[in-house]
């Protein structure tokens, strides 16, 4: 089991304060055990049982080699893996408190190799929200998102909040990133591109970017993730177009 990890993102709460909204409470990382068997879902608890934490469940999809496993392994250990292992599946969990009160959110890393199209899909029932990964230095990777990813779990499971992630932004202003792309007529995603992304699909809730080996905005990431698990999203309103009847 891993030792124990501590972290907060925001001031404690004033005792004497008004209870803050759900989206303003502090989130703090109490402890973290990996390694779950796949055949044991993430338990669906009572949230009115304060003695024990509220639960949800958050898959991570997005093509191989994206940095998937690493965001999940840098945020669960705050460590950087060492080497690249090929995901098949693999299952985290991590508890935090939200406030005063435990949350458990059970992460589960997925292949994106075509190999196991057929076989993903078995872990995305009772999914609370996912995470649609995509590396900022792979173009392709983005592109697959809309192509692939999210048609996918909207083919699944409709209606469940997506996070788009941008990972890997460390490599955004790599040189030999830069040159390497530029050599196709190609450039890293910037972050517009990601913003303007989630507005254009329903049921992603924001994009949101990070960096798994720098660890920059990686908690935001969970923590986003968290808010789109337990807030439903806002629908988002379409343009009407005439309809002759």
């Amino acid at each position: 089991m891993l030792a124990p990890s501590v972290g907060r993102s925001h001031a404690t709460q004033p005792t004497n304060a008004l209870p803050l909204p759900f989206s303003e409470r502090p989130f703090r990382r109490v402890f973290v055990a990996c390694h779950w068997l796949f055949s044991n879902p993430v338990p669906r608890l009572n949230p009115r049982l304060t003695c024990r934490p509220v639960c949800s469940r958050c898959v991570v999809v997005g093509d191989g080699a994206v940095g998937k496993t690493c965001l999940l392994i840098s945020y669960t250990t705050n460590k950087f893996p060492s080497e690249y292992v090929p995901t098949v599946f693999d299952n985290y969990a991590v508890t935090v408190m939200i406030g005063d009160e435990p949350y458990t959110l059970g992460l589960f890393d997925t292949a994106g190799q075509e190999d196991y199209d057929r076989l993903r899909p078995l872990s995305y029932p009772q999914t609370d929200v996912f995470l649609l990964c995509f590396s900022v230095a792979s173009p392709a990777s983005f592109e697959n998102i809309k192509a692939k990813w999210y048609p996918e779990v909207e083919h699944h499971c409709p209606g469940v909040p997506c996070l788009i992630v941008g990972t890997q932004m460390d490599l955004r202003e790599d040189e030999m990133v830069r040159q390497k792309l530029a050599k196709q007529k190609l450039q890293p995603i910037r972050k517009d591109q990601g913003d303007q992304l989630a507005k254009e699909l329903p049921n992603v809730v924001k994009y949101v970017e990070c960096s798994a080996l720098t660890q920059k905005h990686l908690k935001d990431v969970f923590d986003e993730a968290i808010v789109a698990a337990l807030e439903p999203p806002v629908p988002k309103k379409k343009r009407d177009k005439c309809r002759l009847l």
